[in-house]
């Protein structure tokens, strides 16, 4: 079963960053889709980023580009998320998850995706 572990949420003020990590294991693949997704109260979860782990794709939604940037590093089997310039409006959980391929003709969706980890807490205060 396919696991995944996200961590490095917390409490930070609007203009800070923070560093969220997502490790990937038992995927039998060498190649394969990671994404970032959110989730505020009351609202829709939403993409953030997405990365080819193994590969060099990344893709990010267009209110986060220039402010958040996803990485691998492949030896610890972790994607990342490099978040700067947050912003109260950043306040959500936020949400890794894998899938077997980038569907790059199309937006980061939710519904792409089949293995979720838990979630990490990021709130930012202004």
């Amino acid at each position: 079963q396919v696991q995944l572990v996200e961590s490095g949420g917390g409490s930070v003020q609007a203009g800070g960053s923070l560093r969220l990590s997502c490790v990937v294991s038992r995927y039998t693949y060498s190649r394969y889709c990671v994404g970032w997704f959110r989730q505020a109260p009351g609202q829709e979860r939403e993409g953030v980023a997405r990365i080819i782990f193994g590969g060099s794709y990344t893709d990010y939604a267009d209110s986060m580009r220039g402010r958040f940037t996803v990485s691998q590093d492949i030896a610890k089997n972790t994607v990342y998320l490099q978040m700067n310039s947050l912003k109260p409006e950043d306040t959500a959980m936020y949400y890794c998850a894998a899938a077997r391929y980038c569907d790059v003709l199309a937006g980061i969706r939710v519904t792409d995706f089949d293995y979720w980890g838990q979630g990490t807490q990021v709130t930012v205060s202004s």
